[in-house]
């Protein structure tokens, strides 16, 4: 997609200096900023990021100048193209992150619209409160954006919405001016009106649009039915009229914040917002999650759910269940699941005590089965609810895990109607898709709210598609509006829906919202297109423009995304890799350090999904060297992490390794990368001449400049080579008498563990052969993962076609191939994979289910019985353990917590961090070593710090116990090397 030319670029840098925060224009900032997670896409003029309120006026100022607008964005989460548009995008989610006092008599915190909502409920969980409305993307979902589109959630039923507990926002109107909107009583009102300024100006149109009892009445019947509390229609005007200053016998003042919430960044722009907070819910807490045969069992079990105290009732059906089984990171969230149900209906109950909750479970269960409604109804308590959570949380991602062009897309799937209309409207909705389109739905979510969300499978890179993405549209608000409900039931009208607002709720009450955006907004600076004057809602969608699907010759197969073009497009857009540190996991390192949103995954993908994309157009051979894919790709540390968090599975660092191949096959191969891929014969040379080897790393001054003419941090540390290499000793050393007892396994060598490392190598053996199992290492190859992680695919390919070649004759179920070092032997059941065709690559498969980690092999054995702790010291062993990153996205750390508690006194904490930072050759690399710091810092190093020099740190990886020295200066061991020092030979 080419951008957009702007005429004003010198206005803009000046604007850029006058600015306490920045402006940005190049290209690859409005690329980034030009999608949400919705189907649109448009190429703004300019993404500023305000420091101050007197950032947003001259924001403001300028917009008004030169005829451009200012398009409000938080984490840009929006399902609608609320944050799309061809104005400057005002990101607030970099400055505008303070948190107010909390004041817990009152029960209410001020904070700043980029304040994440799950980071609120952090701080305010220290003081026995949080902020209610949980949206599905709360981990990185602001508070502004949550303003904006009236976010609800799950727990709506108990919590309200979002506009239900913002008590009061402080911001600026289209003129620049700052006002405040609140409660106001009637005599607070009367001065406000005889205001001269554009305040008074909008409460006089408030007043005059509202006060006839004829406009009410219109109002009252055009709108949604009251009982649905989830409405998004336009502005919300109907609220306005339940308060005292049109109704003499309602107490509630008038208070335009409520105005101001869900309407979408349109009227004004929030600088400060007032919420309501809650007590913290009950303690005794549990799921009843009821198996249906089908979506509409489900519904209408729901209703009859509801007359109980519920704190939710979400609806999951088959087809999120299918995408969550595709997905590792979400595999283990189904545990819970019985047989093969067509629908689940998750019921969050809350109690004082287990009596009660488990009396309510009863109660619904036994109704339901009266009613034969449901075959299964399992009560989920403790770790397992959350498990549940996440796998609901992930349904917008899961379900767009699908191969092909056609997938589940954004665009009735919004709809609120009465909790009793809902079995109707759904079957109506349903029987809709299949007869006239030909079509299948998803269904899931807020079934307890009367919304679920349904959507249909298009291509939208098709005209037919497209033409049915409105058709569905039209036929569905007609619906809805038979039923009487929202259109928009949280995720706002954007542009997806702002153009059946008007026939939703009729000419003359359109006109009326028209009239308040002038009041609010008389020269149209904020967010135009949305709510009013909208443009046709299948207009500017990402692939509008898209030729045919481009099919770019890879190293690397794609074939299970059909291309590496395709790979990029399962990239919703739904943010997930937007987290902090605070918020946990280890997707996108990077971002956590940065808060830079190219420095995402979304950005990543997004980047090559639009260069490969316009690849054609623009006659661009090699569009995986494009300056923008390098930019987005230099921080990414290759970690894995979006291969398992990102709940569409986009494996970002198996394309950063591509587009790396790319490059080298364009530019050619740099000096650094030779000597990073060259590990193998480095450690080999090093080995022959250890002591003169580590001088001279070591040495102040030729390590200086060793390290200076390398392009290696000269911070940085470097491994020493082994006094003796690892096969150098097993060639010499007398196997354990228990050694063969209970079988043999296969000791991969690899490259770090070999010269660098090989005690632990060697412990890992010496623990085997006392455990009972002989132990051979066979002639093979280095591992090529830094090969891989440097973008040399071809070279290894050669390397994963002749390991899988020698090792597959040795072995089997009975004798495993196993390592220490995590990031080598999982490249066996990762990349080896893609790097190999035909008869090679099912021979990689067959050969990848045998091979483990050092920690998995101990734990299947545990499993198994074959080892007891009687073998094991009894003293106590307090365990901090940082998980390495392949091994958590693609194992997980349950095999390495139950294998270093296999000795009956150790206690494992795990440390809550994500990537260490150092992510291989990422951390040495000169230009990354402060972010490698910086990532460290987040969480992992300062917790380190604080822990008592009694405890041992653990971890896996080669990468991780060097940056852990070089960030701390402690020295974290092997889990093999913690158990060798606990085994007690007898």
């Amino acid at each position: 997609m080419a951008a957009s030319t702007y005429p004003y670029e010198k206005s803009l840098r000046e604007l850029n200096e006058q600015l306490d925060g920045s402006c940005e224009f190049d290209g690859l900032a409005k690329l980034l900023y030009s999608t949400d997670a919705s189907v649109y896409q448009t190429i703004p003029q300019a993404v500023a990021f305000p420091k101050s309120t007197r950032d947003i006026q001259r924001l403001i100022e300028f917009a008004g100048q030169n005829g451009t607008s200012l398009i409000p964005r938080g984490a840009g989460t929006s399902l609608a193209g609320q944050v799309v548009g061809k104005g400057i995008v005002v990101d607030v989610g970099k400055h505008f992150t303070r948190i107010g006092p909390v004041d817990v008599a009152n029960r209410s915190v001020v904070v700043q619209p980029g304040v994440v909502r799950d980071e609120l409920n952090l701080e305010l969980a220290n003081h026995g409160l949080m902020f209610g409305p949980e949206t599905s993307t709360s981990n990185r979902a602001m508070i502004g954006g949550m303003v904006g589109n009236n976010s609800c959630g799950s727990n709506s039923i108990v919590f309200g919405t979002t506009r239900d507990q913002t008590l009061e926002v402080t911001g600026l109107l289209g003129d620049g001016s700052e006002v405040t909107f609140g409660p106001l009583s009637n005599e607070e009102l009367q001065h406000k009106l005889n205001l001269e300024s554009l305040e008074g100006q909008v409460y006089r149109k408030i007043v005059g649009l509202l006060k006839p009892q004829e406009n009410r009445s219109l109002i009252a019947e055009r709108f949604p039915k009251p009982s649905i509390h989830r409405r998004n229609t336009g502005y919300a005007i109907d609220a306005l009229m339940k308060t005292s200053a049109f109704d003499e016998s309602c107490s509630q003042p008038l208070n335009l914040s409520k105005l101001v919430v869900g309407s979408e960044g349109t009227l004004f722009f929030a600088t400060s917002i007032k919420l309501q907070l809650h007590e913290l819910p009950p303690r005794e807490n549990v799921l009843l999650c009821a198996h249906f045969a089908s979506v509409d069992q489900a519904l209408r079990a729901n209703v009859i759910a509801m007359k109980h105290n519920l704190y939710a009732s979400e609806l999951i059906d088959r087809f999120v269940l299918e995408g969550a089984a595709r997905n590792p990171g979400q595999r283990e969230n189904l545990e819970f699941v019985d047989g093969t149900p067509g629908a689940i209906l998750v019921l969050s109950l809350r109690g004082d005590t287990a009596a009660e909750v488990d009396r309510q479970t009863k109660q619904i269960s036994q109704q339901l089965i009266q009613e034969n409604l449901g075959y299964a109804f399992p009560v989920l308590r403790g770790s397992d609810i959350s498990r549940v959570w996440e796998l609901r949380k992930a349904g917008l991602g899961v379900i767009g895990n699908v191969r092909g062009d056609e997938k589940p897309v954004a665009v009735i799937e919004d709809t609120a109607v009465s909790i009793e209309d809902l079995p109707g409207y759904i079957r109506d909705v349903d029987q809709l898709l299949r007869s006239k389109y030909n079509c299948q739905g998803v269904y899931y979510a807020h079934a307890g709210s009367g919304e679920i969300h349904v959507r249909p499978s298009l291509n939208l890179k098709s005209q037919s598609g497209v033409k049915k993405f409105r058709d569905i549209a039209t036929d569905v608000a007609e619906l809805v509006r038979k039923y009487k409900g929202s259109l928009s039931g949280e995720h706002g009208d954007g542009r997806a829906r702002s153009e059946f607002i008007e026939s939703m709720i009729g000419a003359e009450c359109f006109e009326m919202l028209r009239e308040i955006k002038n009041s609010f907004d008389p020269n149209g600076i904020f967010n135009p297109g949305k709510i009013v004057d909208a443009e046709p809602m299948d207009a500017a969608l990402r692939f509008e423009h898209l030729p045919d699907t481009v099919e770019l010759e890879t190293v690397f197969d794609f074939e299970d995304t059909d291309g590496i073009q395709r790979a990029a497009e399962m990239c919703t857009g739904s943010g997930d890799c937007r987290k902090s540190a605070l918020i946990g996991g280890t997707m996108c390192p990077s971002f956590m350090a940065t808060r830079d949103e190219k420095h995402t995954t979304r950005a990543r993908a997004n980047v090559l999904r639009v260069v490969i994309a316009d690849s054609q157009r623009l006659n661009d051979k090699s569009p995986l060297t494009h300056e923008h894919v390098r930019e987005t790709m230099d921080l990414c540390l290759a970690c894995k992490g979006c291969k398992s968090e990102c709940p569409s599975n986009v494996d970002i660092g198996k394309m950063k390794a591509e587009a790396l191949q790319a490059w080298h096959d364009r530019r050619g191969v740099p000096l650094r990368t030779r000597l990073i891929t060259g590990v193998e014969k480095i450690g080999k040379y090093g080995a022959m001449f250890p002591a003169f080897s580590n001088f001279v790393t070591s040495n102040p001054m030729s390590g200086w400049v060793l390290k200076k003419l390398s392009g290696i941090a000269t911070k940085r540390s470097l491994p020493k080579v082994s006094v003796v290499s690892l096969r150098q000793w097993f060639r010499d050393h007398v196997p354990h008498s228990n050694a063969g007892d209970k079988g043999t396994v296969i000791f991969f060598a690899d490259e770090f563990t070999s010269y660098t490392e090989s005690q632990i190598g060697i412990a890992a053996i010496e623990l085997l052969e006392r455990l009972g199992w002989s132990v051979e290492i066979p002639d093979h190859l280095e591992s090529g993962r830094a090969l891989i992680s440097q973008g040399l695919l071809r070279r290894a390919g050669e390397i994963a076609s002749e390991n899988v070649k020698r090792l597959s004759p040795l072995v089997s179920d009975n004798c495993p191939v196993i390592s220490v070092e995590p990031s080598a032997i999982l490249t066996f059941r990762d990349e080896y994979i893609d790097l190999l065709r035909g008869e090679e690559k099912e021979a990689a498969k067959r050969l990848a289910e045998n091979c483990l980690t050092f920690e998995e092999f101990i734990d299947r054995q545990i499993e198994s019985k074959m080892i007891s702790t009687d073998c094991f010291s009894t003293a106590p062993l307090a365990i901090r353990l940082h998980g390495h990153c392949h091994e958590k996205a693609i194992v997980g750390l349950v095999p390495t917590i139950r294998t270093l508690q296999l000795p009956c006194n150790h206690k494992v904490r795990l440390i809550p961090s994500g990537c260490c930072g150092m992510a291989g050759s990422f951390g040495y690399e000169s230009e990354h070593f402060d972010v490698s710091m910086q990532i460290g810092e987040l969480v992992l190093f300062p917790t380190i710090r604080k822990e008592a020099d009694t405890s041992s740190i653990a971890t896996t990886g080669t990468s991780c116990r060097h940056q852990i020295k070089d960030g701390t200066g402690k020295l974290a061991l092997h889990p093999a090397q913690i158990l060798r020092d606990a085994f007690i030979d007898v």
